[in-house]
C-alpha cells in the first residue's frame, strides 16, 4: 500500500507540482518560503511594537528611538532570516549580534535604558531570525518571556523606580548633619518634589556651593529623560 502522507519535493518537482518558479537558475517565486518570511515578519515585528509602544514609549515618548528601535528589528531579522541558507559559523553570528547589539551612535551617548531596549530588540529578532528548528510553541513561549519580563520590570507596582537629580546648592549652611531636615525641606520646597533622600557631594568653599544628588519617586506614567544632564551642550532634543 502506498503512504499517501509522505511527499517528495523531488517527484513533485518531475511531474511539475512545486511552488517554485525558477529564473536562470535562481526561485523567481517560492510560495512556501514567502509565506514562512511574511508570517515570522509581522510575529517578530509584533513583538518589538508591543515592547517599544506600550513600554519603552509609554514613559520615554521619544521618537527618535521608536524609529530607531523598529527600524533596527526590522533590519536585523532580515539580515539574519535571509541569510538562513548561507553557512554561518557561530562566530560570524556572535559577532553580528555584538556589532548591532552594542554600537553606540557617535551623535550622542544613548542612555543606558535605550541601550538595553536596543539589545533586547536586537536579541528578539536575532532569535526569530536563526530559530527554525524550534517549534512554533517555543518560539512564542520564548517571545513571551520578553514581554512578560518588560511588563513586571516597568510596573511600578511590582518595581518602584527611583529618580535622581543633581542640585547645584548655595545654602551651604544647612549641609551639617544636625540640620539635615531643614535641608530636605528647603529642597523639596524649592524643587517641588518629594524627596525620598539626599546626599552632600563636593563642597566648595570658595563660591559657597556643595552639590546635592536627590532622589525622589515620580508620579504615575511620568518619565525624566534628562536628570542627569548637567549642562546645555549634553541636551539633545
Amino acid at each position: 500500500m502506498t503512504d499517501l502522507t509522505t511527499f517528495d519535493p523531488s517527484i513533485a518537482a518531475e511531474f511539475g507540482e512545486t511552488s517554485t518558479i525558477d529564473f536562470l537558475g535562481v526561485a523567481l517565486f517560492d510560495a512556501t518560503s514567502l509565506l514562512h518570511l511574511l508570517m515570522r515578519f509581522v510575529f517578530n515585528m509584533l513583538v518589538c511594537w508591543v515592547l517599544v509602544q506600550f513600554f519603552y514609549y509609554k514613559k520615554s515618548k521619544r521618537r527618535d528611538y521608536y524609529v530607531t528601535f523598529i527600524m533596527f528589528s526590522t533590519t536585523m531579522f532580515l539580515l539574519i532570516f535571509l541569510m538562513k541558507n548561507v553557512d554561518l559559523h557561530i562566530g560570524l553570528t556572535l559577532g553580528l549580534f555584538a556589532i548591532f547589539g552594542m554600537m553606540r551612535y557617535r551623535t550622542e551617548t544613548v542612555p543606558i535604558r535605550e541601550m538595553t531596549y536596543l539589545f533586547v530588540i536586537t536579541g528578539i529578532s536575532v532569535i526569530n531570525g536563526l530559530s527554525m528548528t524550534v517549534s512554533y510553541a517555543e518560539l512564542v513561549a520564548t517571545n513571551l518571556l520578553f514581554v512578560i519580563l518588560a511588563y513586571i520590570i516597568e510596573n511600578q507596582k511590582v518595581l518602584k523606580h527611583t529618580s535622581s537629580k543633581l542640585v547645584l546648592y548655595e545654602k551651604i549652611d544647612l549641609i551639617v548633619p544636625e540640620k539635615r531636615e531643614e535641608l530636605k525641606a528647603d529642597l523639596e520646597k524649592r524643587t517641588g518634589l518629594k524627596i525620598e533622600k539626599f546626599e552632600v557631594g563636593h563642597i566648595d568653599f570658595l563660591r559657597d556651593v556643595a552639590f546635592v544628588k536627590i532622589y525622589y519617586v515620580l508620579g504615575p506614567g511620568e518619565s525624566n529623560s534628562i536628570d542627569a544632564i548637567g549642562k546645555i551642550n549634553q541636551y539633545v532634543g
